[in-house]
């Protein structure tokens, strides 16, 4: 019981001293649209839009985007890169992610347009334009997958037709910030350890 309890100390300590990874949307493209047009993303077809990051750059760690699917369908996982160009160039990222899906409503033409979101990474970019291209989407019944067009701000393209209007997706990225006092004060450390004395207590009652 007291190995346990040291542990726990050891453990409780060391995140408190840890710094906290937080969450937010680096880049915006706009809601999903879901009645107006979507561009395919399987079956040899890719689609490729810009993004900008402002000055001092940022990691990318996921996206969210908008999918039309049929009826049913369930996305599981789309190539997904980073590139300096439309389709190539230099290359940032480029790797297979699992979605998860969420919010499905039913449009004018029969289709689930859905919310898909996946992580990645880290990738460290510095600042400037980008492209975010999306190929080879899987789904569980080897459907089309459509990527919603939505016309946002950012430029867009598709490898058999050239210029289009951009698509639905939003960047993730995580920005490491230190905690308030990386060093426990004696305070905080005598609260931590009144805190474990209980939790030592409790421990006793469940396991004996």
């Amino acid at each position: 019981m007291k190995l346990r309890i040291t542990s726990l100390a050891i453990v409780l300590v060391a995140l408190v001293a840890m710094p906290a990874l937080a969450q937010n949307n680096i880049y915006d493209n706009g809601p999903i649209n879901g009645t107006v047009d979507a561009w395919t993303i399987n079956f040899g077809f890719i689609v490729s839009d810009t993004f900008t990051l402002g000055e001092g750059g940022n990691s990318v760690n996921g996206l969210t985007f908008g999918a039309w699917l049929f009826p049913g369908d369930v996305l599981q996982s789309a190539e997904v890169s980073i590139t300096s160009s439309e389709f190539g160039g230099t290359t940032y990222f480029d790797g297979v992610v699992n979605f998860t899906q969420s919010g499905c409503t039913s449009n004018q033409f029969g289709f689930d347009v859905c919310n898909e979101t996946g992580s990645f990474g880290p990738v460290s970019l510095d600042a400037g334009t980008y492209w975010l291209n999306l190929q080879n989407a899987v789904v569980n019944t080897g459907d089309p997958v459509y990527w919603d067009e939505n016309s946002g701000p950012s430029l867009a393209s598709e490898n058999s037709v050239g210029t289009i209007p951009s698509e639905a997706f939003t960047l993730l990225g995580g920005t490491t910030t230190s905690t308030t006092g990386t060093t426990p004060e004696p305070s905080s450390i005598l609260l931590l350890g009144s805190g474990l004395l209980g939790m030592a207590g409790l421990l006793r009652r469940k396991l004996f």
